[in-house]
This record gives C-alpha cells, structure tokens and sequence, in this order.
C-alpha cells in the first residue's frame, strides 16, 4: 500500500514544532518555506532498504529536499565527532545558504508527541506515545549535547576537512512534530507552539469502544508509514478486527496509531494509548 514517494510527500508536509524564530532558546530553520519550495515530484529518485527506521527515512528525505532546492546544498550529513576513537555525538547537517553564503548547522528532528493534561507544567505534557521521552527532554539533550557538540575541541579537524570553522557557523534547529491531544481537549488551543502540529488526538480503549466508532474503518501503519496520508491506503478493517489487534499492542505497553476511515474521504488519526 505505501511506497517511499507517499512517506516523502509526508515528510513535506510536516510542521515546525513552533512559528517565532527561536524557542527554548533555539533558532528554528524555516522548513515550511523550504517545503513550498521544493516541487511535489510525481517519482522520486531514492533508494531506501524496507526495513530502514522511521529517523533514517526522514534524514533521508531532509537531503533529498536540500538537494532539489535551489537554495541550499549538502556539505556533509552525519558527521561523527571522536575523543580518543570513541565517538562522542555527531553533527546531522552541514548546508550551506546560497543565498546569502553561509553555512548552517542543522539538528533535525521529527517527532509525535501526546498531550498530557495531568503534568503540572506546559511543556511537560508533550510526551512521547509510550511515555519513554518527552519534549524537554530532546529540548535539554538539543541545548546540552547536541548543538554544543559544534565547538567540541575534538570537533575542529572535523570542520577543517571542510575548510570550516565552527566561529563562522549558523546553528539552527528542524524540529518538525505530529503533536496529538487528548479527544476531550480538541476544541482547545495549544498555546506556544505550532497549531499546524496537531494531526489528531488519543483516548484510551474504553473511549474507542463506542458506537459513533462502529461504523468506520480501521488501519494500524507501521511506525515508518506514521506520518503518510491515511487517504493512501486502501486496506481497512472492521471495527470488531481492530479492537482485537489494538488489545495486542496494549498487552505489550505499546500504543498504535490507527487510522480511521470515517466516510469515503475523510479520515482521523489517533493514538490508542495503554497508560
């Protein structure tokens, strides 16, 4: 049903976790612009092997994007910095801005985060569909590791290789999220960030197992398919064969994103989640 062209359609049109130039203290790459500008290709010339993750895939779509700009090229992707043959991080990006010849350095990230209404703090609340990592914690790792990576000692002779020096170096973040809020807050804004993130919602099963859901047709996606379209696929299920499939994942402490067909051609997702 999927193909990698549905994937990178996907991945255009995602959206920056926030609007302003910087939060968190970080300076936000605008990839809706960089989005309108790359053409929606009818094929695409990349190769990915089908058992790649979901993180690889969008690091490959990221290139492939940089590389159809006009605006931007590739100097180096996946840099690996070393202190004493162990590795200690690695940069993601290095593009340059032909526009106004600079190089930029790019952490990227792509994320589906649930809203939480019952932590304390507001940004608390983003936490990751099996509640193993949050919005804070990728904020702190991006603020304390990654981006502080660039003026390592051990990270000079790296840029050398590129004529680089890290002083003369741009630092800014692609933080492209799926953001998910509860079914009963969906009439709410979320304030801070992007409202353009939030794709869906998610309850928990005894929420599902109500008639208005009976009706419609279901599809769980692999984690790499996550951010496809659902309007793309073309098998659906009952919703008495969901619920059993949906019961095994919530055995195993892990929530599916399922898809919903509600009529021919309007479609949800959402998040079953077993917390």
């Amino acid at each position: 049903m999927t193909s990698l062209k549905q994937q990178y359609l996907g991945f255009l049109n995602g959206n920056s976790l926030w609007n302003s130039e910087t939060l968190f203290g970080l300076s936000r790459f605008n990839f809706e612009e960089l989005s309108k500008e790359v053409a929606r290709p009818n094929s695409i010339s990349i190769t990915i092997p089908d058992n790649e993750v979901l993180g690889k895939r969008i690091e490959v779509f990221f290139e492939y994007c940089i590389e159809t700009s006009e605006n931007y090229e590739v100097i180096a992707k996946n840099l690996q910095v070393f202190k004493e043959k162990i590795t200690i991080g690695e940069l993601d990006f290095l593009i340059r801005d032909l526009q106004n010849d600079k190089v930029i350095h790019i952490e990227l990230i792509y994320k589906f985060y649930l809203y939480d209404p019952s932590m304390n703090q507001e940004f608390d609340r983003w936490i990751g569909p099996n509640r193993k990592d949050s919005l804070l914690q990728k904020i702190d790792k991006l603020k304390n590791k990654q981006l502080p990576l660039l003026f390592r000692d051990e990270t000079t002779s790296v840029l050398e290789h590129f004529n680089l020096r890290a002083s003369t170096i741009n630092q800014k973040v692609c933080f492209l999220a799926n953001l998910f809020i509860p079914y009963s807050h969906r009439d709410e804004s979320m304030p801070h960030l992007n409202k353009n993130c939030i794709v869906g919602y998610w309850m928990r099963l005894e929420e599902f197992i109500v008639e208005e859901h009976t009706s419609f047709l279901f599809y769980i996606p692999k984690k790499q398919n996550w951010g496809i379209n659902p309007k793309y696929n073309v098998m659906w299920f009952s919703f008495e064969d969901i619920c059993n499939e949906v019961q095994l994942y919530l055995s195993q402490k892990k929530s599916p994103l399922v898809w919903v067909k509600t009529n021919e051609d309007s479609y949800k997702k959402l998040f079953i989640i077993w917390w």
